[in-house]
């Protein structure tokens, strides 16, 4: 499989690690709005994101990632290249657990050590961070990233946009609503609304906030 990396920061560099363990992938271009054109050179691509389409008529069987943590950007920059799904790649680390009846979207990356459980659902463009435990018959939607030893134990429902901090947990069948942020180490006993931020154990609301253009 031939891959375009969208994003050069501190994620893609995982993304670039994730794909070097795989035989049959391979990194062919970066997309980065730090570059003003489209060039090649040492066997590899660099231009700016809306060159993508530019590198379909040379590579017609590319694949994109959005190698980008903020899912405000994700979906941002999904919307502006508007590919159909086909146009995107799902990465998964070897050494993740994922059950044989789990459902995982595409653009939609899981990272080294993650386990998701029986009966999930992942959406598309969502990051499944380092160690994060995915329980039995969760719901997790578009562009959510969920950071690196997060648990979310059983029917947990998970909307749009939402930031599931590093080593926070979610006891069974809440609902975090869309474009929630919840804090690092929170503990979730209680549903969050929409666009809120809840830190602390156990997690409290602090704010609501706006999100615009997404």
């Amino acid at each position: 499989m031939k891959l375009a990396v969208v994003g050069t920061g501190g994620h893609s560099k995982v993304i670039q690690d994730l794909v070097r363990l795989n035989e049959e992938s391979q990194i062919i271009a970066f997309l980065d709005d730090k570059y003003t054109s489209l060039t090649f050179e040492h066997s590899v691509y660099n231009g700016p994101i809306d060159s993508a389409k530019q590198l379909l008529h040379i590579h017609p069987d590319l694949k994109f990632i959005i190698a980008i943590g903020r899912n405000e950007t994700r979906k941002r920059i999904v919307e502006r290249l508007g590919f159909q799904d086909a146009f995107f790649a799902t990465l998964i680390h070897p050494t993740a657990w994922i059950s044989p009846s789990v459902t995982i979207g595409v653009g939609t990356v899981v990272m080294p050590q993650a386990v998701i459980n029986a009966d999930s659902y992942i959406g598309n463009h969502t990051i499944i961070n380092t160690g994060a435990i995915i329980e039995h018959d969760n719901q997790i939607s578009d562009f959510v990233h969920v950071s690196p030893k997060a648990t979310l134990t059983g029917g947990v429902k998970v909307g749009e946009g939402v930031h599931i901090g590093a080593g926070a947990s979610v006891i069974p069948s809440l609902e975090i609503g869309e474009w929630s942020i919840i804090g690092a180490g929170a503990t979730v006993i209680k549903s969050i609304p929409p666009t809120s931020t809840a830190v602390g154990v156990p997690a409290r609301v602090i704010k609501l906030q706006l999100i615009e253009g997404v």
